[in-house]
């Protein structure tokens, strides 16, 4: 058995030797009637060759987990788009551990599939099992949050989102609601995985430019891992602190940044348990743009939404066919996201999904 391997729109544990045997027939067939037969141009042997490839690839898919309704989404969309493409798709969940999802990329590599995909929960410690894959022939795409690597030919490119604008985003929203305003402003700040792309570019991206007002200050950083019940966790330990005051050492907080909706509406849930009250006098930022967070913008109990687009199948299945027919692909995707702000008009925005 192979390790937390589940297979997607696959008929039989034994699809490689099936597919052959299939790709076999149908080459000594199509040699028979172009050999005996007139009429086979060129140009419909190359079509029907593509669209045989197309039908025959093997994506293995290894997501870090279903922590939120962002990352469940996330992985709808790759099956969903893997079976509209007509793309196999061996999946599996690495319920948030790196050594899973490194066993789950060796099984994919025993398997021989065609492209690897992957999510990385962290940046580092990629190298020996991405040489592996390289050494294998298979191509690998790096998926939503990026890698360090000592060999950028280990992966054949990235797809996801640009989180070091995210937070950048982030950032010029305050921006703009406190022009004119001197402050000082006391900023609280939920990080998500420190190590993943997704905080450390966001929490960069927000001090390349916070960084540089100096009436705002982050007097309190944590990291919530991206998980709803962390968020609650760190709101209950600082009111506990601060005689269920929002603040920190006795200095009240006026804005607070999340790295994700999950955590930010763990944060809320517990503030709004112990009545106090956000969108006024607390603005909120957040990360992602689930339904749930927009529901929140909507009733004013939050400022800010700064989407995070988990809608990437689509686009990586169209990567995954050009890799498996040995096709250019651009190094760098980043996908399209907007933002979301109290002054917009959102009554006609439709259902996130997620």
């Amino acid at each position: 058995m192979l390790y937390n391997v589940y297979i997607i729109n696959t008929p039989s544990a034994r699809i490689k030797q099936e597919r052959k045997l299939r790709n076999a027939v149908i080459f000594t067939t199509i040699l028979f009637i172009c050999f005996t037969a007139t009429g086979c141009s060129d140009k419909k042997q190359k079509a029907a060759h593509v669209e045989e490839q197309h039908n025959n690839i093997i994506l293995g898919f290894s997501q870090i987990g279903a922590e939120s309704a962002w990352r469940t989404y996330n992985t709808k969309s790759m099956q969903d788009a893997a079976a509209k493409a007509g793309i196999q798709l061996l999946y599996a969940n690495a319920e948030q551990k790196q050594e899973n999802q490194i066993k789950a990329i060796r099984s994919f590599i025993v398997y021989q599939v065609d492209v690897i995909a992957f999510v990385p929960i962290v940046q580092d410690g990629w190298d020996n099992v991405l040489r592996e894959a390289k050494n294998a022939h298979i191509p690998v795409i790096v998926c939503d949050r990026k890698i360090h690597t000592s060999d950028e030919s280990l992966y054949a490119c990235y797809i996801g989102t640009d989180s070091v604008e995210e937070g950048r985003k982030a950032a010029r929203f305050l921006e703009k609601k406190f022009a004119g305003k001197n402050g000082p402003y006391n900023i609280l700040e939920i990080r998500g995985t420190d190590g993943s792309s997704a905080s450390d570019g966001r929490t960069q991206g927000f001090r390349d430019i916070i960084g540089k007002d100096k009436r705002f200050s982050i007097v309190y950083s944590e990291s919530g891992d991206f998980i709803r019940s962390r968020g609650k966790e760190i709101a209950e330990t600082i009111l506990s602190a601060n005689n269920n005051r929002l603040a920190v050492n006795g200095v009240p907080i006026d804005i607070i940044v999340s790295g994700n909706d999950g955590m930010t509406l763990g944060f809320l849930e517990v503030l709004h348990n112990h009545g106090i009250k956000t969108g006024k006098d607390i603005t909120v930022v957040t990360v992602d743009a689930q339904q749930e967070a927009i529901d929140e913008l909507l009733a004013g109990e939050i400022n800010c939404v700064i989407e995070c687009n988990p809608n990437i199948g689509p686009q990586v299945m169209e990567l995954v066919k050009k890799l498996a027919a040995d096709e250019p692909i651009p190094r760098l995707t980043h996908v399209s996201e907007s933002v979301f702000t109290e002054t917009d008009n959102l009554t006609n925005l439709p259902p996130r999904g997620y």
